[in-house]
């Protein structure tokens, strides 16, 4: 028996291209995952307020908005692979500058226009440029799966990231190091990561492009919305709801939820990166399952009786009365809680026209990080007040909640073209 047939159905005939995006969608998440379990400790070190932080991870987020929406949005028209290199290079910038200056408004200046990822999740144009051309090279009968897949390489990465960063930073202070130049090293690693990229989405060939006959002949619809035309009204309500659930999960991101651990057990960022990294390696084996359920109920109804019961536990982690409680806790809710990220892309792209993917994924994903970028200033003012910190694990929840409900009303309906009867 070969390698090739001890791989899964989906992935033995991926052509090269997607290869490509794989490996590049690993090393970024390897990046977000180990900055992020220490991004919040570095800041603070270095002088800053949790009001401070909490100020500069929204005009972060705040930035990655404008930055991803003009890049998805121009995708198609100025070639998907340059789209790609530009979203890398922005990465590179941000990271060289957030570990040569601890100045707050320079802080500022490049969080807003490079690519820092405070949640360990995806941000820039990146997720929804890769889905588009994904989308592109294999066939709508394998998507799902092949995004399942693409959604584990994702969590795996985070979750070794989120170790990587975690014992990085306490094997530099045994080496003498400071404790802000001990989390510098991470945040170095994150720059070095990007510069890979670069050179790795530099090798995509032609076949990840739009085909310029479909591109010139949506011309006048692309430019109706932002790149979309007859696929309007279906990307606004997902963005509206998109935007509902990320402003709910902002006030969880990785990073705080790592510093509400530090505060509430006095967890050291060692064990927080063991922590998130098994919670990241569980979630990203959940999208697995999550494929095979789809195709017996579905990916909308697939989407909500995942998600729903892993907001439920979300509220509970702040009710635990001890450390391990908590832990067991947010493994159990990771555990579920990413299953409705592959098929939630998948929908994406399957109901909205070919040459509108990059767009629509784009708008998508800003939403998203619009949501996410408001949130993170309301949390750093909670977290500045020791009474508080369990309220943003409330918030979240609830808000999350809302978003299922809400989404299973609107688009339980609206089937994808795969599972039209």
């Amino acid at each position: 028996m070969s390698l090739i047939d001890l791989m899964p159905v989906a992935l033995r005939a991926l052509p090269r291209d997607a290869g490509v995006l794989f490996l590049t969608r690993f090393l970024r998440l390897f990046a977000y995952g180990a900055l992020s379990v220490v991004l919040v400790f570095y800041l603070v070190s270095l002088g800053l307020t949790e009001s401070q932080v909490g100020l500069l991870l929204t005009l972060t987020l705040a930035g990655d908005i404008a930055i991803s929406l003009f890049l998805t949005t121009r995708a198609d028209q100025m070639g998907r692979r340059r789209t790609l290199i530009v979203g890398a290079i922005l990465m590179v910038a941000a990271g060289i500058a957030f570990a040569s200056t601890h100045n707050l408004f320079f802080l500022l200046i490049a969080g807003t226009i490079g690519v820092i990822s405070p949640s360990g999740h995806e941000v820039g144009p990146f997720l929804s440029i890769e889905q588009a051309a994904l989308s592109h090279v294999v066939p709508a009968s394998g998507r799902t799966e092949v995004f399942a897949w693409y959604t584990l390489a994702g969590s795996v990465a985070t979750a070794f990231g989120a170790l990587a960063g975690g014992a990085s930073a306490g094997m530099a202070q045994k080496a003498s190091l400071s404790t802000s130049d001990s989390y510098r090293v991470v945040v170095l690693l994150y720059a070095a990561l990007g510069v890979t990229l670069a050179v790795l989405f530099a090798r995509l060939s032609s076949s990840t492009e739009v085909d310029a006959p479909a591109t010139a002949g949506s011309g006048a619809s692309a430019r109706g919305f932002l790149g979309v035309g007859r696929s309007r009204l279906i990307v606004l309500k997902l963005s509206s709801l998109f935007a509902l659930d990320s402003f709910g999960g902002g006030f969880v991101v990785q990073s705080f939820a790592a510093y509400w651990f530090y505060l509430r057990f006095g967890v050291p960022p060692v064990k927080l990166g063991l922590i998130f990294f098994w919670a990241n390696f569980l979630a990203g084996i959940s999208a697995l399952v999550a494929a095979r359920l789809a195709k017996r109920i579905g990916l909308v109804r697939t989407m909500v009786v995942t998600h729903l019961p892993s907001n439920v536990l979300l509220l509970l982690v702040p009710l635990m009365p001890n450390l391990t409680l908590a832990v067991v806790v947010l493994l159990i809710r990771f555990s579920i809680s990413q299953m409705d990220v592959p098929t939630r892309q998948s929908y994406t792209m399957a109901v909205v026209r070919p040459e509108e993917r990059s767009a629509a994924g784009g708008i998508t994903g800003v939403a998203r990080t619009a949501g996410a970028a408001i949130s993170p200033l309301f949390a750093g003012f909670l977290f500045s007040r020791p009474a508080l910190i369990d309220i943003p694990f409330f918030i979240a929840g609830t808000l999350k909640i809302a978003y299922d409900l809400v989404l299973y009303r609107e688009f339980q309906a609206i089937r994808p073209p795969e599972e039209a009867d």
